[in-house]
C-alpha cells in the first residue's frame, strides 16, 4: 500500500485519467473529489462490497436455477 500525505487543495494522480483532490479537512474527516472517466466506477468501499455480495448471491440463484432446469429436462 502506498501512503501519501496531502494538504487541502493538493491532488494525487492515478494514471493519465484519474485525479483525487483533497477538497476539505474538518477535524478527523477529509473530503475528497475524484475526477475519473465515466466508464470507471467509483464507490465507497462499503457500497462496493455490498454490490459484490449482491452479485455473488444473484450468480448463486442463477446457478441453482440452471441446475433445477437441467434436472427438469432430464425427467
Amino acid at each position: 500500500m502506498l501512503i501519501l500525505s496531502r494538504k487541502k487543495g493538493e491532488a494525487i494522480q492515478i494514471g493519465p485519467d484519474i485525479e483525487i483532490s483533497i477538497t476539505a479537512i474538518q477535524g478527523d474527516q477529509v473530503k475528497i473529489g475524484i475526477n475519473a472517466p465515466k466508464n470507471v466506477e467509483v464507490h465507497r468501499k462499503e457500497v462496493w462490497l455490498e454490490i459484490q455480495n449482491e452479485n455473488t448471491a444473484a450468480l448463486k440463484e442463477v446457478t441453482d436455477l440452471s441446475g433445477i432446469l437441467a434436472k427438469t429436462k432430464k425427467e
